[in-house]
């Protein structure tokens, strides 16, 4: 009789520890979106920064272009021609801010285009985490009703035995 109620008792405990395994596994692959995530995080945050250095370094040039600052900085250099030594120098600066410029252009795309990413993954993220958090529940359900079903076999178990006891003494007597 014990043995009956050893079997029955492993037989049913087997299949809850099993759905456990399971339920823990599934959560190991959430984490890989949340990294992602933090990844593109991380990328946007450094397109942020380069183009704020990008756009002080435009506001620089802008400010380097105008008549009087060309003049200042070629103010300790002797020429024979002074008006083509500025427009050198402001027609250098140009070039260069158009540089900026188009770094600043391509940098904004960039940005525009990780945003876009961030928020799909992001939202990826959230489903992954809510379907995680779905089968985590559903897991807990089927360990109750797998314990609820446990409890009910034991107690049949448990039945048996008293009727089997009680049939024996009626027989003894």
């Amino acid at each position: 009789m014990k043995l009956t109620l050893s079997l029955i008792l492993f037989i049913a405990l087997v299949p809850a520890f099993t759905s456990r395994v399971v339920a823990q596994e599934d959560k190991e692959e959430a984490p890989g979106a949340t990294r992602s995530v933090d990844d593109l995080r991380t990328q946007l945050n450094e397109v942020l920064a380069k183009e704020a250095a990008l756009k002080a370094r435009a506001d620089q040039l802008e400010e380097d272009s105008k008549p009087e600052n060309i003049e200042r900085s070629l103010a300790g250099i002797g020429s024979t021609k002074p008006e083509e030594l500025r427009e050198s120098r402001r027609r250098q600066l140009n070039i260069e801010l158009e540089g900026v410029r188009k770094q600043l252009a391509i940098l904004s795309t960039s940005r525009e285009r990780l945003q876009m990413v961030l928020t799909t993954a992001e939202a990826r993220a959230y489903q992954q985490s809510a379907a995680a958090s779905d089968q985590a529940l559903a897991a807990q359900n089927v360990n109750n009703s797998r314990w609820i079903v446990v409890l009910a076999l034991a107690a049949l178990s448990v039945l048996a035995a008293l009727a089997a006891l009680v049939v024996v003494r009626r027989r003894a007597l």
